[in-house]
């Protein structure tokens, strides 16, 4: 049964980071396209960050150069690294494992607050 776990998320001032972190299990980790997506209360859900199973990475033109998208397959971990974070970065971040429509899945997401 696939499972992944997000944690990290708290509340920072503007200009601070966080590091977020999603524990898979039950899934082949390194098969996987890993994402990235948050929700700020009142939007949609938005892709940030893609890491795909080559490493190839692909992030939200809002994001580009302060968040940072990696992988540890061995830990079957995905992780990102919010660095510069601004008060519009606040919102719900969900980690989602892709690998094709049948085998697509979602942690239960963690808050991440921005605000001085």
């Amino acid at each position: 049964q696939a499972q992944l776990v997000e944690s990290g998320g708290g509340s920072v001032q503007p200009g601070g980071s966080l590091r977020l972190s999603c524990a898979a299990s039950g899934i082949s980790f390194k098969f996987y396209a890993m994402n990235w997506y948050r929700q700020a209360p009142g939007k949609q859900r938005e892709l940030v960050a893609r890491i795909l199973d080559n490493s190839g990475t692909n992030y939200a033109d809002s994001v580009k150069g302060r968040f940072t998208i990696s992988r540890d397959n061995l830990k079957n971990t995905l992780y990102l690294q919010m660095n510069s974070l601004k008060v519009e970065d606040t919102a719900v971040y969900y980690c989602n494992a892709h690998f094709d429509s049948q085998r697509d899945y979602w942690g239960q997401g963690t808050q991440v607050t921005v605000s001085s």
